[in-house]
């Protein structure tokens, strides 16, 4: 008997995917520098209404795709909606895309966060004597990825036990930071209000491609979809992870990053990956902030090893459907999808030792931008092309949520294309060698080769 994913184990994914790299890192870059060293967001207001947003797009991608997860609820999130609402090539397209970067990439950032706050509590030099090629953090970001994805390949109840423990902590954790911050913290003068800097700000190209930087934070909204065929009951059990995690996780971010911009005067914060690190020894001191840094590092498992969780299951998918990928299909007496888990884990430490942080989010929130966009659009498309369909759920608020979450995501992929083109492009680019992949397939296959998946039905 397969074992299943409880409706607390599901709902921890989502939480543990947006709860970790972003909100901890990417407040600097949101901040910025002019070349005179000045923040290009001044605003105490528009950095707010960032996260506000970010999290209104989250909720309504929650909200639509628990539909889609209830219609089609087989594990690999895009990949297998896409294949079902469109064509098998686009549904494809999608899955190369979280099998080369989707969650290797992220789960690199996250560990590159992690050895760097690490590093920092401990006050470790910044190369190893004898490696000067190779950062302290790269270092550590290495082995905790080695470590995690030893824990998943090997048990799933133990890794499922893990994920929940690690999660209640860092959730309770930050609640801690939260309350710290706003009784010890002196105020830094940052202004909240509806001023005409906060206007500016706000209508800014700097605003836009922030955006970039927030939905990479929130991104993980969608966790449970990846393991929808394992979730027990996921026809109850999907829309309420989803939904519920989303919730939570906005009225959590924003409140944490109220108190970083509180208590930190903005030239301090931007810029810096470590924006956690700064507030801490900012309150607590440079003693404190070490402790503090310390324990964030340990925080960030958490999202490390939901996402080793989620990924491998899209390359267990793929695999299941395409010759090409066949090795990737077969799971361990367990259930586990090992080869699947290597493989990512593979891919991660390559994206460790070679990208540096904001490329890696700026290229991955375009893509996963554009099919989580796909996705959206295609559950409008299949309400009206097949009404028939039995939806034991259906999108609250639709069709407004899923239009309003359109609209953003076309006003974020456009200025992500003017003002990151190198990185959006490189993001297309790499989609269409899908394609290029997808009709090498079709060529090569025998006839006697049968999907097991989505190309089975």
């Amino acid at each position: 008997m397969k074992t299943k994913f409880s409706l607390t184990t599901a709902t921890a994914l989502v939480i543990a995917n947006m709860v970790g790299t972003g909100v901890f890192t990417s407040l600097g870059f949101q901040i910025g520098l002019d070349k005179a060293g000045n923040p290009v967001i001044s605003s105490g207001l528009a950095l707010i209404l960032l996260w506000v947003l970010g999290g209104m797009i989250a909720l309504f991608g929650a909200l639509t795709y628990s539909e889609a997860g209830v219609l089609y609820p087989r594990s690999g999130g895009e990949y297998h909606y896409l294949t079902k609402m469109y064509h098998p090539a686009l549904g494809f397209m999608a899955g190369w895309i979280s099998f080369t970067v989707g969650f290797a990439a992220p789960v690199a950032a996250a560990s590159i966060a992690l050895g760097t706050y690490l590093r920092s509590a401990l006050a470790l030099p910044e190369v190893l004597a004898g490696a000067a090629f190779l950062k302290t953090s790269s270092v550590i970001g290495i082995l905790v990825v080695a470590a995690l994805s030893t824990i998943h390949a090997a048990d799933k109840i133990l890794g499922a036990r893990f994920q929940n423990v690690i999660t209640i902590f860092k959730v309770a954790f930050i609640f801690v930071i939260i309350g710290l911050g706003l009784t010890l913290g002196k105020s830094a003068s940052l202004s909240f209000g509806p001023t005409a800097a906060a206007v500016h700000d706000i209508l800014s190209p700097a605003f836009a491609v922030s955006m970039f930087f927030v939905t990479f934070s929130y991104s993980g909204w969608n966790a449970a979809a990846y393991v929808a065929g394992e979730i027990d009951r996921p026809s109850r059990n999907l829309p309420i992870s989803l939904i519920t995690g989303t919730l939570f996780v906005i009225a959590m971010y924003v409140l944490l990053n109220f108190v970083f911009l509180y208590t930190v005067p903005l030239p301090e914060l931007a810029g810096k990956l470590e924006v956690g690190f700064v507030f801490a020894t900012k309150v607590f001191g440079t003693g404190g902030g070490r402790l503090m840094g310390g324990i964030i590092s340990f925080l960030l498992l958490s999202s490390i090893s939901a996402m080793i969780i989620a990924g491998p299951r899209i390359s267990r998918s793929i695999g299941e459907d395409y010759y090409l990928f066949r090795w990737m299909g077969k799971n361990s007496r367990k259930d586990i999808p090992v080869v699947a888990i290597v493989t990512q884990a593979v891919l991660t430490i390559f994206y460790i030792l070679t990208s540096t942080f904001d490329q890696v989010i700026v290229f991955v929130g375009f893509t996963l931008n554009l099919f989580t966009f796909m996705t959206v659009l295609g559950v409008m498309i299949v309400r009206k092309k097949h009404p028939e369909l039995p939806r034991p759920y259906k999108t609250l608020g639709y069709p407004v949520v899923p239009a309003l979450f359109l609209l953003i995501n076309i006003w974020i992929l456009a200025y992500g294309l003017m003002y990151r083109t190198k990185e959006s492009l490189f993001g297309i680019g790499l989609t269409a060698t899908g394609l290029l992949v997808y009709a090498i397939d079709k060529k090569v296959r025998p006839r006697d080769f049968r999907p097991s998946g989505d190309e089975a039905t």
